[in-house]
C-alpha cells in the first residue's frame, strides 16, 4: 500500500498534467492478493452515493472503512454510518485521505464539480478509484483523470453503471456481429425535463445554513455564494454551471455509453452546437449537439456523425424516424444507428430494438448477459478481470461531452478539436472553457 504519503504531500506534489504512457489493464499493479478484502472509503453517500456505496459493498470481499459527508443528517451520512457503524466518518474528504492507509480503495459521488480533485488526490495515493459520471466538470480535468490512473497504475472505474446492463451489452454485442453492418450515422436524445433548476438567475438573499451542512466544504473549489435552501444541496447542483454538467453532463455518459463501446469512437474531430443564449449561471432548456468522429471499422465512411438532443418531448427528426416502422414509436431517451443493413435502436436502460430492411417488424434478437458493475471494481482492485469503464475510456467519453456543453456556449460556431494538444484552433475563444478558475486555497497543483 502506498499510504505512507500524506494528503498534503499529494496536494503539494501532485502534477499530472504531463504525458503518460498508456498501460494494458493487466500491468496494473495489484495491491491485493485475490483471497484479501478491499477496504473502502466513500465520500459522497446520499443520493446516487448511497447506491453506489451499497452496490460495491455487495461484494463480499468489501469492507467498509471509512465515510465522508458534509452533511450529517439521516439520509445523507447517518444512514451510511448506521449501515456500516465500523467506519470512521468525516465531514471533509481531505482528512480522510490524511488517513489514506485506512483504506484501498475510494468511491467519489460528490457533485461533478468535486469529482476530479477527490478522485486525482486518492489516485496520487495510490488508491483505485469509483467515481461517478460524468467523470469531471471540465474537459481538462478529464484528461488529467486518464492520465493520472495511467500513471498511478490504480483500478478505475466510472459510474456510467447501465453499461453493464444485459440492454447495453446487447446492443453492443449485436453492432459488433455486423448485423445492421457499417454504422452511417447515430442520432441519441433525452426527452425527459429535469427536476433541477434551469434558465434562471441565482435567488436573492440567503437561508440560515442547516446545522448538518458544512456549507463551505460543500462548496469545495468551487467560488463561494451564500447558502440557499432548496437550490443547491443535495440536488438542484445539476442545474448550476458551478456545479453541474446540465442535461448532456447528467445524461451523455450513459445514453452515448453504448454507441462509444458498440463503434470504438475516441475524439471528435469537430462539433456544433444549437441551443438558447445561457444565463450567467444556469444551464439551458434544450440543446442540440452535432458531433463529427472519424471513422472506425464499424462505421460506413472516414466520418460519422452523431447528434445529440435535449429537450422536453424532442425526439430525433422525421429522416431519422423514416428508418423505422411507422407503427414504432421511438422511447423518451436513447440512441438510434443506422446501418447499411438495418436500423437499432437501444432505448435508456430497456432491451435495444432490431429492424431489418426496412422490415415493418422488428427482428428476433439474443440476449447478451449483464455484469455487476460495482463488484466488477472491487474485485479488479484485488486483481481479478478488469473493468470496463476504465479512465482511459470513460476520459475520453467525458471530455467529448463536455465538449458539447462548451459548444453550447457559441450557439452555431463549429469547434475543431485537435485532441492531442486540446485546442480549438479554428476558435480559441472558446478554449477558456475547456478548464475553470478554482477557489482560494482549493487549488489543484496542477492548475
Amino acid at each position: 500500500m502506498s499510504g505512507h504519503i500524506s494528503r498534503r504531500q499529494v496536494i503539494k506534489s501532485l502534477a499530472v498534467a504531463g504525458a503518460a504512457v498508456a498501460l494494458p489493464a493487466v500491468s496494473y499493479s495489484r495491491v491485493l492478493g485475490a483471497n484479501e478484502r478491499l477496504r473502502v472509503g466513500s465520500v459522497g453517500t446520499g443520493g446516487k452515493g448511497w447506491s453506489d456505496l451499497v452496490g460495491v459493498a455487495a461484494s463480499p470481499a468489501v469492507e467498509v472503512t471509512a465515510l465522508c459527508n458534509i452533511d450529517s443528517s439521516a439520509q445523507h451520512l447517518g444512514r451510511a454510518a448506521e449501515k456500516y457503524p465500523a467506519a470512521k466518518t468525516y465531514a471533509d474528504w481531505r482528512k480522510l485521505l490524511d488517513n489514506a492507509g485506512s483504506v484501498d480503495g475510494v468511491i467519489v459521488s460528490t457533485p461533478d464539480f468535486m469529482h476530479a480533485p477527490v478522485s486525482l488526490a486518492a489516485m496520487q495515493l495510490g488508491k483505485h478509484v469509483f467515481c461517478q459520471k460524468p467523470l469531471t466538470h471540465t474537459v481538462f480535468e478529464a484528461r488529467q483523470m486518464k492520465e493520472a490512473a495511467q500513471r498511478n497504475k490504480v483500478v478505475t472505474q466510472m459510474g456510467n453503471q447501465i453499461q453493464s446492463h444485459a440492454a447495453y451489452r446487447t446492443a453492443v454485442a449485436l453492432v459488433h456481429s455486423g448485423k445492421i453492418g457499417k454504422v452511417k450515422e447515430v442520432h441519441s436524445w433525452q426527452s425527459g425535463q429535469p427536476s433541477w433548476p434551469r434558465n434562471i438567475d441565482r435567488p436573492a438573499g440567503e437561508d440560515a445554513v442547516p446545522e448538518t451542512v458544512a456549507w463551505d466544504l460543500w462548496q469545495g473549489v468551487a467560488p463561494r455564494r451564500p447558502y440557499k435552501a432548496g437550490i443547491y444541496h443535495p440536488f438542484n447542483w445539476r442545474g448550476w454551471q458551478d456545479y453541474g454538467t446540465g442535461q448532456l453532463g447528467d445524461f451523455g455518459c450513459h445514453i452515448l455509453d453504448p454507441v462509444f463501446k458498440s463503434l470504438l469512437l475516441t475524439s471528435p474531430l469537430e462539433l456544433t452546437a444549437e441551443a438558447p443564449p445561457l444565463k450567467p449561471e444556469t444551464w439551458t432548456e434544450s440543446a442540440t449537439v452535432r458531433y463529427v468522429f472519424p471513422g472506425t471499422k464499424y462505421t460506413a465512411g472516414d466520418t460519422l456523425n452523431v447528434t445529440w438532443y435535449d429537450a422536453a418531448g424532442v425526439r430525433p427528426p422525421a429522416e431519422v424516424t423514416a428508418h423505422l416502422p411507422k407503427s414504432y414509436s421511438l422511447p423518451g431517451a436513447g440512441s438510434v444507428l443506422i446501418g447499411e443493413k438495418g436500423t437499432l435502436v437501444i432505448p435508456h436502460v430497456a432491451m435495444p430494438k432490431l429492424f431489418m430492411n426496412g422490415a415493418e417488424t422488428e427482428t428476433a434478437i439474443e440476449e447478451f448477459p449483464g455484469v455487476d458493475h460495482y463488484v466488477q471494481w472491487a474485485d479488479a482492485a484485488r486483481g481479478e478481470g478488469e473493468t470496463t469503464s476504465t479512465f482511459d475510456y470513460s476520459g475520453p467519453l467525458t471530455e467529448t461531452v463536455l465538449l458539447g456543453t462548451v459548444g453550447i456556449r457559441f450557439p452555431g460556431q463549429a469547434l475543431k478539436w485537435d485532441a492531442q494538444e486540446m485546442k480549438i484552433p479554428n476558435f480559441t475563444a472558446a478554449e477558456p472553457w475547456l478548464t475553470k478558475s478554482y477557489a482560494k486555497g482549493w487549488e489543484p497543483a496542477w492548475v
